[in-house]
Formats: structure tokens, C-alpha cells, sequence
């Protein structure tokens, strides 16, 4: 598998809501960052789907260098 592509240097902020599905982008190229819009169709990525526990801020990762998809942990340090 290639290496995604990195989407940015900082986490990106988002309001979620509490039992929404979330569809991280792993590949990088979706326009629509940090969530997928299909860009990953001729690569071997797949979206990460991601269900929020509760109402709030979180912040998800731009770099995809996390080890705590789709959440940031760091790892664009």
C-alpha cells in the first residue's frame, strides 16, 4: 500500500454530534477534508468511519500519520 497523502499540518477542528457516523478520509485527497468524498476510488484506502459518543469538539487528523484513526494524536509533530 502507498502512503497517503498528507492533507495538512494541523488537526482539524470539528463540532460532532452524539451517535453521528463520521467517514474519515485515509487517502489524503478528498476535498472535503478531514471526511471523504470518494477521492480514494482507484487507490487502496478505504474511508474510516467513526462514531461520535457525544455532543463536542474533536479534533481529526489532517498529516494521516495518526496511530489513533481518525482522531489526532500528534503525529504531525
Amino acid at each position: 500500500m502507498s502512503d497517503p497523502v498528507r492533507a495538512g499540518d494541523a488537526p482539524i477542528p470539528v463540532e460532532v454530534e452524539a451517535g453521528k457516523s463520521y467517514f474519515w478520509c485515509a487517502c489524503g485527497q478528498s476535498s472535503n477534508q478531514p471526511f471523504c468524498d470518494g477521492s480514494h476510488k482507484d487507490t487502496d484506502f478505504k474511508p474510516v468511519k467513526w462514531v461520535a459518543e457525544a455532543d463536542g469538539r474533536k479534533f481529526f487528523c489532517a498529516c494521516k500519520g495518526t496511530g489513533n484513526q481518525p482522531l489526532c494524536d500528534g503525529s504531525h509533530k
